[in-house]
């Protein structure tokens, strides 16, 4: 069985884009996966811990035959590549992987509620930074009875 996931994708330390193409190539060149499509990427600013510098985001689309928890080693692997450290909750780091959204190959969405892994990611669809570049890869996409486009409208009606 193949699993398409979505994977939010962050950096804020050093050379962003360059951490971010390089977590592309390794999710690509891993065996198990069949196919990385990724945004553009996005520069936000902080959200959480705002202390720190801007963020480069995007999101990647992955079709793979990796378990939710497979997948989730694997993106492990590819932050500690970069040089993650993880020393504060939200605090700046190289590389930061992330699934945001999770379904089978026929549409059918995942749901994982595990103390270490949880699809849908509980602030989802609450980030514009992660809804932006989301929308780009899977403009249909709606998530309790909501169009990404009217969430992404709303949140950004909020800050205003």
């Amino acid at each position: 069985m193949n699993y398409v996931y979505y994977i939010s994708l962050g950096s804020n330390l050093g050379n962003r884009e360059g951490y971010l193409n390089q977590a592309i190539e390794g999710l690509r060149q891993t065996d198990g996966i069949i196919a990385v499509e990724p945004s553009s990427w996005l520069e936000t600013a902080p959200w959480g811990n705002t202390e720190q510098g801007p963020f480069l985001n995007g999101v990647a689309k992955v079709v793979s035959s990796l378990t939710p928890e497979a997948m989730l080693q694997c993106m492990q692997h590819q932050e500690s590549l970069a040089g993650r450290k993880r020393v504060i909750h939200w605090g700046p780091r190289t590389l930061d992987l992330d699934i945001v959204w999770a379904e089978t190959e026929q549409g059918a969405p995942l749901q994982v509620a595990l103390d270490h892994l949880q699809i849908p990611h509980p602030y989802m669809w609450e980030r514009t930074f992660v809804l932006i570049p989301l929308q780009e890869v899977y403009p249909d996409f709606t998530f309790q009875g909501e169009s990404i486009n009217h969430r992404i409208a709303k949140l950004k009606s909020a800050d205003i």
